[in-house]
């Protein structure tokens, strides 16, 4: 995938700088207790000069004939590679070590380390706090990978007494770039880019080295 740096993007937040900009396309929630449901979502890395990534999701149910449903989730936070390597995360050589804070508007917030290298971002939380009126979720890994200039993401959850097990995936394509200027061949807004591809991923993202 060819992406440009930008030039006030802090240096220390280079291993994720493939990420910066907008994503849009289709994924599928699948989970026990909770109906399988395909949805569209929204994505965006930006950046205002400091150590990290502001991150932000949308994501919103499809219904069975192609209408918009309901907004299902939205989360915002920061993405930054860390000074140090947090204990317990092993990094191979081209690895560096990642922290990332989300908050949910569902009431969730969790802190996730894990570690960025070669298009693929591995994730898993460290960290779990919720709202009195929150869902139980006690656990949660992610996975991201860079596969031919799209954004695979794989969301497993230890929620409801379940043990870990996939929650939800997503296969999204680039609407703008680092500068924000719209991709070559995308539509003129988020929402048509992710309609240009109605067909979700089948299980975990795979990644690009």
């Amino acid at each position: 995938m060819t992406f440009a740096i930008p030039e006030d993007l802090a240096p220390e937040v280079y291993p994720l700088a493939w990420l910066v900009g907008t994503w849009a396309g289709h994924g599928v929630i699948d989970y026990p207790g909770i109906p399988a449901s395909d949805f569209r979502q929204e994505m965006s890395f930006t950046h205002d000069g400091g150590p990290y990534l502001n991150y932000t999701s949308t994501i919103t149910t499809i219904g069975m004939d192609g209408e918009v449903g309901q907004v299902w989730s939205v989360e915002s936070g920061f993405w930054r590679v860390a000074p140090t390597t947090p204990e317990g995360i092993e990094l191979k050589e081209f690895q560096h070590p990642l922290e990332v804070v989300m908050a949910d508007a569902a009431g969730l917030v969790a802190v996730y380390v894990g570690a960025v290298g070669n298009g693929r971002i591995d994730l898993a939380t460290d960290l779990m706090a919720r709202t009195e009126s929150a869902a139980e979720v006690n656990g949660a890994t992610r996975l991201y990978g860079n596969v031919q200039g799209e954004l695979m993401w794989a969301w497993d959850l230890a929620a409801f007494g379940h043990e870990l097990q996939s929650y939800a995936s997503a296969r999204l394509s680039r609407v703008t770039d680092a500068t924000g200027a719209r991709v070559d061949g995308s539509n003129a807004t988020p929402d048509a880019a992710a309609e240009s591809d109605s067909t979700p991923p089948g299980g975990d993202a795979g990644t690009d080295s």
